[in-house]
């Protein structure tokens, strides 16, 4: 027992020791470091063995093979990857990996979020919509076959269920492809047995474009927790079911109350704008409102907000300083009119919000779109996130 003091109080080392002694392990731990000392150890032999230990959990980029391709609907596929190097890492629901693509020697990437459950560890599923005039998702469904091989980022992405302060009580609200975070959420409740209520109202352009049907409705008539309630905009003549957008009487309408819950929205960034007003009409709580953000909302025909109005389809010169410049077109993200002529900068999430796209604008100006998580110090110093600037004049860029 350690002496007291004049004041009769123990030094507050001998009471931090005497606690401490308490813990399980750690005797153990402090005789190991009382022999580390006596070699002398400088602890050089595990250099880098954190790293190494990250790396395995959450690898910088991943080595992928398509297993399966499978049709969904006539304009949706799903991409099955299996990793071809080792395990996969663990992701959350609702995240996403960006896929790297080389077309025709333009080198760009496309985030996709995974649709398959976090329980299932053999693949990553993407399912993916072909767009009409998209680049990349005409080129994955004209030309990618089995056994083709990919590389990818780690899983990243905030849009996903956190049970501590979301609760148990889930509306998702999705478009088209942006069923695909919800899919994998229902997957991994179901796979888990969680103890969540998942209302899916889910919107389909026709009722052949519904992505999952088959799936969703055996899994709503197996489990509980999941109700569905399928919503397209513009149904043929003599459909029966719910027809038009989502609006907050709509909503209203398809839920007992909003009270206590979550909402979830997913789809085009049009789609999440109007979902999002709906929802704050209803009283509900910006911190009770996730969305996942789909790239920048296209500019309008005019640019009637600058001094000096431009068309949407006028041309400019992109300097790229110290290598060459470019024609862009004023209404096309900077960093696609890059990577389209030969330039590219780091990108993962390509809506604004990771920040690895980041240049610096030198000369003239760019129109940040409000989907730009910008730091306070971006516009001082003239960087912008170019997934999400669009050029408004010639200008000069550092990458």
């Amino acid at each position: 027992m350690p002496k007291l003091n004049s004041k009769n109080i123990l030094p507050v080392e001998a009471v931090e020791n005497n606690l401490l002694s308490h813990v399980k392990g750690y005797k153990q731990v402090m005789e190991h470091k009382q022999k580390l000392e006596n070699t002398g150890t400088d602890f050089s032999e595990n250099k880098g063995a954190v790293a190494k230990s990250i790396g395995k959990l959450h690898p910088k980029y991943l080595e992928l093979k398509v297993s399966e391709i499978i049709e969904n609907t006539p304009s949706t596929k799903t991409f099955r990857l299996i990793s071809a190097t080792g395990p996969l890492p663990k992701f959350q629901a609702g995240q996403y990996i960006s896929l790297d693509v080389n077309i025709n020697g333009i080198k760009t990437s496309r985030p996709y979020t995974i649709s398959s459950s976090p329980a299932t560890r053999d693949y990553y599923d993407l399912t993916i919509k072909r767009v009409v005039t998209g680049f990349v998702s005409k080129y994955l469904f004209d030309h990618i076959k089995v056994d083709h091989s990919f590389q990818s980022s780690s899983p990243t992405g905030n849009f996903y269920h956190n049970p501590l302060f979301h609760g148990q009580d889930l509306v998702f609200l999705a478009a088209g492809s942006g069923i695909a975070p919800a899919i994998s959420m229902i997957r991994e409740i179901a796979d888990n047995h969680s103890p969540y209520h998942f209302n899916l109202i889910y919107t389909s352009s026709y009722t052949g474009d519904v992505i999952f049907e088959n799936e969703l409705d055996r899994l709503e008539q197996k489990h509980q927790f999941l109700t569905v309630t399928r919503v397209i905009t513009r149904p043929k003549k003599g459909y029966k079911g719910y027809s038009g957008h989502l609006t907050a009487t709509l909503i209203n309408k398809l839920i007992d109350t909003v009270k206590n819950k979550m909402f979830y929205i997913c789809g085009s960034t049009p789609f999440n704008e109007f979902c999002n007003k709906q929802l704050l009409e209803l009283n509900i709580k910006p911190r009770r409102i996730k969305f996942e953000r789909n790239g920048a909302k296209k500019r309008e025909n005019k640019l009637e907000q600058l001094s000096d109005p431009i068309e949407t389809t006028q041309e400019v010169t992109i300097k790229i300083s110290g290598s060459g410049s470019f024609k862009a077109k004023v209404d096309e993200p900077l960093l696609n009119s890059m990577e389209r002529n030969g330039y590219s900068t780091k990108n993962s999430c390509r809506s604004g919000q990771c920040s690895l796209c980041r240049v610096k604008v030198l000369h003239g100006t760019v129109s940040n779109a409000k989907e730009a998580n910008l730091r306070e110090t971006d516009a001082q110093y003239g960087w912008c996130h170019s997934c999400v600037a669009f050029p408004n004049e010639n200008i000069e860029i550092m990458i």
